[in-house]
């Protein structure tokens, strides 16, 4: 029994790859034979640092190899929304590049520092601690993964709800790169090239990737006649590797992207009763903003990587890397030209990662991975706050982390056909908040005010320099056992751990308690799965179900409180708290089947059931008038693609696509019995697109999204009680492109 193979640079697995095995199989068939192939290729994978085949890994995560991606049309991770089960993904409220994913109904959709995502993001093994700059865009890529399921003993921070992981197209001996010019309607114009190349027979290798991604508004600023949900972004990445010889290499990378996409447009739901005379438009982008459109984030990062194979049982590696990003956006949330709620925000956060791997495979019964992981980071800024031109505040201060962690994931061999996998992860994590907040006289914000209001005798909403530890152990075991060749089925019992810590927005005169630390929150999930072939390896289908037990869920939720003591709550407030509670279980199915040589059916359907257990608020027990945020009940995805080679080494191929999601709650909200909060009906949208490979080196993509042009909600606010607002922010219009690639 040989389990040889280790290969540090990965670190998720494969359970499915929709059209890649497809891909793979035909490419190695039409190298070999000239001809298509006819069975389902199995991909090879690393979920737990050693390869193995995608239907050997006893966990529940989806790849994208590079021609997925370019079937699905993906641009950015956006794009994988109704490609993976139970995942939701989108663009945060007003910005076009910060995240929110949500993975089984967990996620945090909150993008203020002191905030931590509940979902990891990872660009080519490196965590990426902050939202904005996050929702990268697809380009010179070898694969996307996302992981579902907490993932600590094999990842670094804030992996409770699952990991997505981005990887770069890795170097190469030979001289390889492309060039892609892609137009479209909105006069999209998006610019796309890499290199690679060595010098020294190999011994130096490097890689450079650039990209030039823009596009007109889907809508305008009435006022201003500036453009709105448009996209201006320049991105590029570096690698450079020296191979000192065939056990030790080290390997130099970097990526910078700079958006200066401006404001996305958001539609009122209705009427604002501070601003009479302003009804609702009629189109989902269209604003009538009064503040500058500036949304702007810049981000960066550089890492250094080691590896390093002791001798054929050891290898190591190491890597250590620094991120950093700043944002300037203006959100006003009224989108309107009068002052009832305009926000200015800055953020700025800089992150140095430690992490230390040992890998055991010796090729016998057992075999593992040992890691350290050091995180030590800060973010912050300042928002500045307008409410109705008479009320003008700061939020303002820094969180700084500090993270070390010990984790460890071994496999054994209990028969030839029985594997236990069991691992670990010990955390110690360091929070350290410090937080002004501060009314002022006007918008200048230069002058402090007398008071913040009539029960706020001062001009200090909070004022705080405050620590808090966390320390948490999380386990894992699981079981898969081969039924035959072709089947597998496992069970896995896992916990995830996100650490708690401060509400930045606190007010700590009117309510006390939000400069008090809220708690971490953790994950018990339970799960049972299956990897399956059939009818000679030509359809796959894996199933995954899960419960899981989600306590002390941290919200973010925008409500308003009494200001000047008379009953009422007529002042806007950002609380953040710990909801209590809840149960969230589900079924996931993925598949994929080659009827013929030319046709290939793949997909997922997926089932979540999120309910609170307990929510409190305010003394009392919601939990029956509230509903998880993001988590549909049903949703899945079919794709139909049609390919054929052409006589001169060529092949042309068409795909359609469906995707469904039932209703959705939009925005976490404290809702009560008798109001509604934003949400988005059931709904489906349709992509297709055709794919001409002329030959090895030139190729040809016509793409549509969207193509009934639905009007569909990803989320909004309410802050209707304090402002008079409920806003809507929609997914994409109806876009067609053309794309040209040289492949050299």
């Amino acid at each position: 029994m040989k389990h040889r193979s280790t290969r540090n640079g990965l670190s998720l697995a494969i359970a499915m790859a929709l059209i890649a095995p497809l891909a793979q199989a035909q490419e190695t068939a039409a190298a070999a034979q000239g001809e298509e192939a006819t069975t389902l290729s199995g991909v090879t994978v690393t979920a737990r640092k050693r390869e193995e085949t995608l239907q050997e890994v006893p966990v529940a995560v989806t790849a994208f190899t590079a021609d997925a991606l370019d079937q699905l049309n993906v641009e950015d991770l956006s794009d994988l929304d109704a490609q993976v089960p139970n995942l939701t993904i989108y663009a945060a409220r007003g910005s076009s590049s910060t995240i929110t994913a949500y993975i089984r109904g967990v996620g945090q959709s909150d993008p203020l520092w002191g905030v931590d995502p509940g979902v990891g993001i990872y660009m080519d093994d490196v965590y990426i601690a902050r939202p904005q700059g996050a929702l990268l865009d697809v380009f010179d890529v070898e694969r996307v993964e996302v992981l579902r399921g907490p993932q600590g003993t094999l990842y670094g921070k804030n992996t409770i709800g699952g990991a997505i992981k981005y990887i770069s197209r890795g170097l190469s001996v030979e001289p390889d790169g492309q060039v892609s010019v892609t137009v479209g309607n909105y006069n999209q114009l998006d610019v796309r090239a890499a290199a690679s190349g060595s010098v020294g027979d190999g011994a130096l290798r490097g890689r450079l990737a650039v990209a030039s991604l823009n596009r007109d508004g889907f809508g305008e600023n009435l006022i201003n006649d500036q453009p709105v949900s448009d996209k201006e972004i320049l991105a590029a990445r570096g690698q450079l590797g020296a191979y000192v010889n065939d056990n030790l290499d080290i390997q130099f990378a970097f990526d910078w992207m700079d958006d200066q996409s401006g404001v996305r447009g958001a539609k009122m739901l209705a009427p604002n009763r501070f601003a009479p005379g302003f009804a609702p438009l009629d189109s989902r982008y269209d604003i009538r903003s009064g503040m500058p459109n500036v949304n702007d984030t810049q981000m960066k990062g550089a890492s250094v990587g080691v590896n390093w194979r002791v001798n054929d049982d050891w290898a190591v590696k190491y890597i250590l890397a620094k991120r950093e990003s700043d944002t300037e956006t203006n959100i006003d949330f009224d989108t309107l030209p009068n002052k009832v709620a305009d926000v200015k925000a800055f953020y700025s956060d800089e992150q140095v990662t430690n992490e230390l791997q040992v890998n055991y495979d010796a090729g016998g019964r057992s075999r593992g991975v040992v890691g350290l992981y050091f995180f030590d980071g800060w973010a912050g800024g300042q928002v500045l706050n307008n409410f109705f031109n008479a009320s003008f505040g700061d939020t303002q201060g820094t969180v700084y982390t500090d993270q070390w962690a010990l984790y460890a994931d071994w496999t054994f061999d209990l028969t030839e056909k029985l594997k236990l996998d069991v691992g670990a992860r010990y955390t110690d994590e360091r929070k350290h908040a410090v937080v002004l907040n501060r009314c002022y006289t006007d918008a200048t914000f230069s002058t402090l005010a007398v008071r913040c209001a009539a029960n706020n005798p001062t001009p200090i909403a909070a004022n705080f320099d405050k620590r808090i530890g966390f320390q948490n152990t999380s386990p894992k075991i699981s079981l898969d056992y081969q039924i035959t060749p072709d089947i597998m089925v496992y069970g896995l019992a896992s916990r995830g751990f996100k650490s708690g810590g401060y509400n930045i927005r606190a007010q700590a005169t009117a309510v006390p308690r939000s400069a008090e630390p809220f708690d971490d929150e953790s994950v018990d999930s339970f799960e049972i799965g299956t990897k399956m072939g059939f009818l000679d390896q030509t359809l796959f289908v894996n199933l995954a179900a899960f419960h899981n037990k989600y306590e002390d869920i941290q919200l973010s939720v925008f409500t308003s409180y009494d200001s000047n003591g008379d009953g009422v709550n007529d002042a806007f407030f950002g609380d953040f708290t710990n909801a209590g509670s809840g149960t969230v279980e589900g079924v996931e199915v993925e598949y994929q089947w080659l009827p013929t040589k030319h046709w290939l059916i793949s997909g997922n359907f997926a089932w979540l059931d999120a309910e609170y257990d307990e929510f409190m608020y305010a003394g009392v027990n919601i939990a029956d008038e509230q509903e998880f945020t993001n988590a549909p009940e049903f949703s899945g995805a079919l794709n139909v693609e049609w390919r054929t080679p052409l006589s001169n080494g060529g092949d042309l191929s068409a795909r359609v696509g469906y995707s469904y999601q039932s209703d959705v709650v939009a925005t976490t909200e404290i809702v009560r019995t008798g109001a509604l909060p934003i949400t988005q009906d059931g709904y489906g949208l349709v992509n297709a697109g055709v794919i001409w490979r002329l030959d090895e080196n030139w190729s040809f993509s016509l793409q549509g999204t969207n193509l009934a042009d639905k009007e569909y909600r990803t989320t909004g606010y309410n802050l209707n009680a304090a402002l008079g607002v409920l806003t809507g922010f929609y997914g994409a219009p109806r876009q067609y492109s053309l794309a040209v690639r040289y492949d050299f």
